[in-house]
């Protein structure tokens, strides 16, 4: 069977969204957290379709019209969630024989840190009241997060060993037999690992897409830490190293760009909180990068619009998401090509 796991910058039908309510973590600062899921909506539904799961489909409703996003472009499902972290409970994509296959891969609140029980039944629930049509709909049987790989499009996903050889995940598969069992359910050729690399206040036990995204012509696009007196400084530095060794398919370094470090950002008690500019998502013809109100925002605008220059760059601020360890990538996971139509 010809297997493919697309690239995000692939042509898509839409991203999904779960719309924070009270009963998230958000239940302190809902209305500052719905506003950022409104300006992202917004922005998605400039370009592509919006497929949102919401226990309470009128306020939602209501919040997205008075932002004045058409109700041709969204999609309301009543579906429970624990939480709104998209990225790593919706549907992971494959291309099989060119037609798409969503795999419901279990979500286990990254390693049984958090309640799930409502979270790992969206993707069922949207497959059950049609939201995919006649798509084929599989279920592993294995957890995996969507934020823990990234694909090149073309055979090669990019990973961590801390995350995906996580106790808590699969532990009946050592790496050997990870990659096997994955490769041949997604069609990936090679696994690039990183051994090295995490960011303080990240519960996901280091997700590459908080570290390093492909992006188009072989380039990895990464988090650079330039301060010797931050305490990411000596792992990143190291991740950075392993990067250099990486070699494409045919046998060509990868070209590394490293993006700006954001100056340290602060949850009330104390904590350091996990701001990335690597947790940027690609639609059709736009990026949507986060950002956090700091002066280094404007030159991650610039670099991730060097990274796509047939895409438009829009800034969203997330400094509320970063308050629960997660930002804009992580909200959402696009849907693509062939899997709403």
């Amino acid at each position: 069977m010809n297997r493919r796991l697309p690239a995000e910058w692939e042509e898509q039908d839409g991203v999904l969204l779960a719309w924070p309510h009270a009963k998230t973590d958000w239940h302190d600062t809902l209305v500052q957290v719905q506003k950022v899921f409104v300006e992202i909506a917004r922005a998605i539904s400039r370009y592509e379709q919006l497929v949102i799961v919401t226990p309470a489909i009128i306020p939602a409703e209501e919040q997205l019209r008075r932002a004045g996003i058409s109700p041709d472009r969204f999609t309301l499902y009543r579906i429970p969630t624990n939480d709104t972290w998209s990225r790593d409970f919706g549907p992971i994509t494959v291309y099989e024989n060119n037609q798409p296959v969503l795999y419901d891969f279990g979500f286990n609140g990254w390693g049984l840190k958090f309640a799930a029980h409502h979270d790992t039944l969206v993707t069922a629930q949207l497959a059950a009241q049609g939201a995919f049509g006649k798509n084929t709909v599989r279920v592993p049987g294995l957890v995996l997060e969507g934020g823990s790989i990234d694909s090149d499009g073309a055979g090669t996903v990019l990973t961590t060993t801390k995350c995906l050889l996580s106790a808590n995940r699969n532990p009946h598969l050592d790496r050997h037999s990870l990659e096997q069992t994955l490769g041949n359910l997604l069609g990936v050729k090679r696994f690039c690992w990183l051994n090295n690399g995490s960011l303080y206040g990240d519960d996901t036990d280091a997700h590459i897409d908080t570290l390093a995204r492909f992006c188009p012509d072989n380039t990895i696009a990464y988090v650079c830490c330039d301060d010797p007196h931050d305490e990411h400084f000596t792992t990143l530095a190291a991740m950075a190293q392993e990067l250099r060794a990486l070699r494409t398919i045919d046998g060509q370094p990868y070209q590394l760009v490293p993006l700006p470090w954001p100056q340290p950002c602060f949850a009330p008690d104390g904590h350091r909180l996990p701001a990335t500019y690597a947790n940027f998502l690609i639609i059709n013809r736009a990026v949507l990068v986060p950002t956090y109100g700091i002066p280094q925002d404007t030159a991650a605008l610039e670099t991730i619009a060097r990274l796509f220059p047939d895409r438009e760059t829009i800034g969203i601020n997330c400094r509320p998401l970063i308050n629960q360890h997660g930002s804009l990538h992580c909200v959402t996971m696009q849907l693509p090509r062939g899997v709403l139509s």
